[in-house]
């Protein structure tokens, strides 16, 4: 992997899934397209894998279960299969279940969800519901993901399903499911979902995120890529290199050289400069135009912005080696591709009020990935990987050096309540707080694994700010294709694929 002679047409600045569909999408166009990563030994960011605890025990650095993996628009539009990528899925895509013994779980199969998601009443309640979502799923899915306004896929949902949608929407996580569910255990999924990012269950409009990753998962599925997260990214370098397009590792950017109020090139840590007609960076928003653009060179409202940029919580992440499975009490988790643990809305929404009040949560809201279930690659025959993550404060008093392991034990302890003898299985445990993402990958910043705040007001024509939100920077000739932009947050690399789009029609 390296450059050629000359200059590309376009250069992305980062090899995150975002910035690798833009380099499909320009390349297959027919543009010399040139991505440069910093990292010195594999592409990737966020969505990686390594052995982190014992050899042969394989664990995903950021991202591991993909919702979007068979639905999202830029993923369906590569040969990803052709260059080795291969998906995995469990029985059952969630389940959410609590000490008590109560649980809720989601399976692509109706009738397996409505068996185990609380009551039977709840059960086939989801089933009507996930059944008017298959209905409008393509298009629900072209009006959220496509370039913003998305005027095509809204005149063919109609008025009926988008004031449907509204109805869900508009609500907080706690309304919508006290509006659907009577049990404690059905009710606790969609808000449990949204806290996949900074989204509480009594937010303002806060239901939607909940609702599409429940919603995806009935179909799509939580997905797990054989071999590791870094199968993805395997399968987008292919791709990449097979349409002509070029990456280089090890070529960290420190300017973006303006001239005359366009972006003009890169400029490498080592002093090599790089011109390109295009310049699509797959980074955090802030970092882009303070860092690399220059406060001087932009609009004295957008300089103060980006310095008091809106950020997500952080996150702390743990991966542990097993002798066996999890001893889940509650059997169906042991089929399941991703377990939750909160035990009610009320304790997600304790969990929500202590993060934001900038205290360690006693009894942390999880996120538990069980890769290993599905794709026996991940650990050595006969054992397992676990893998999970909470959500923290991006800071904490002391440093996180003296707090992640005591938070990893509570962690643990969350666990073994909900499966006694977990503890007994641990061979290893890896505990990656927020500051430790952040060296790891410079878009994660303070540990935000969203591309700053995933709240109402920090989506669509808000994101990453008005009236930047089609992609274009204040900076004639840069585009900004990461999850700072719209569509936002999760692997599906939509924001990398609408900014390549604009990148052609600017260029052409």
């Amino acid at each position: 992997m390296g450059g050629g002679a000359g200059d590309p047409d376009a250069v992305v600045i980062g090899s995150g899934p975002n910035g690798l569909v833009a380099g499909c999408v320009l390349a297959r166009a027919g543009l010399d397209v040139l991505v440069v990563e910093a990292h010195s030994s594999r592409a990737g960011g966020a969505v990686g894998s390594e052995t982190a605890t014992r050899p042969g025990f394989v664990h995903d650095v950021g991202a591991a279960f993909f919702p979007w993996a068979a639905l999202s628009p830029a993923f369906r539009s590569l040969p990803l299969a052709e260059h080795g990528l291969r998906w995995r899925r469990a029985s059952f895509e969630s389940c959410h279940p609590a000490p008590d013994g109560s649980y809720a779980c989601i399976a692509r199969d109706h009738d397996r969800t409505v068996a185990h998601f609380g009551s039977s009443e709840d059960g086939e309640r989801w089933r009507s519901i996930a059944g008017w979502y298959g209905k409008i799923e393509p298009d629900l899915i072209d009006l959220l993901l496509r370039t913003f306004p998305a005027v095509g896929p809204a005149a063919r949902l109609g008025p009926l399903h988008l004031a449907r949608l509204a109805a869900v929407f508009l609500a907080s996580g706690r309304a919508l499911a006290e509006r659907w569910f009577t049990t404690t255990a059905a009710r606790r999924v969609l808000p449990g979902l949204a806290l996949h990012t900074d989204v509480g269950p009594e937010d303002r409009f806060g239901a939607a995120l909940g609702f599409m990753l429940g919603m995806t998962a009935t179909t799509g599925g939580y997905a797990v890529p054989e071999g590791g997260a870094q199968s993805i990214t395997r399968a987008l370098v292919g791709c990449l290199q097979a349409r002509g397009g070029r990456l280089r590792l090890g070529a960290r950017v420190s300017r973006v050289v303006v001239r005359r109020g366009h972006a003009h090139a890169v400029r490498l840590a080592d002093g090599e400069e790089i011109a390109a007609r295009a310049i699509l960076a797959d980074t955090d928003v802030a970092g882009l135009l303070l860092d690399l653009v220059g406060s001087d060179h932009l609009p004295a409202r957008v300089a103060g912005f980006m310095r008091h940029y809106p950020r997500g919580w952080g996150t702390l992440k743990v991966d542990w080696a097993l002798d066996g499975p999890v001893p889940w009490s509650a059997e169906p988790a042991r089929e399941t591709a991703v377990v939750h643990a909160g035990d009610s809305v009320d304790d997600l929404a304790r969990f929500t009020a202590q993060v934001r009040s900038g205290a360690l949560p006693d009894r942390p809201y999880l996120v538990i990935g069980q890769q290993s279930l599905v794709d026996p690659t991940r650990a050595p025959p006969g054992y397992h990987t676990l893998w999970a993550y909470t959500r923290v404060p991006p800071v904490v008093e002391g440093g996180w050096a003296a707090h992640a392991e005591k938070l990893g034990d509570r962690i643990d302890a969350r666990i073994e309540g909900l499966a006694p003898g977990f503890r007994a299985r641990v061979l290893a445990r890896r505990v990656v707080s927020p500051d430790q993402l952040h060296a790891t990958d410079a878009n994660l910043v303070g540990g935000d694994l969203g591309g700053g705040s995933n709240a109402w007001n920090r989506q669509l024509l808000f994101r990453p700010l008005f009236p930047y939100f089609r992609y274009r920077m204040p900076i004639e000739g840069l585009y900004l294709c990461s999850s700072y932009a719209h569509p936002g947050a999760g692997v599906h690399g939509m924001c990398g694929y609408n900014a390549a789009q604009r990148v052609l029609k600017d260029l052409t």
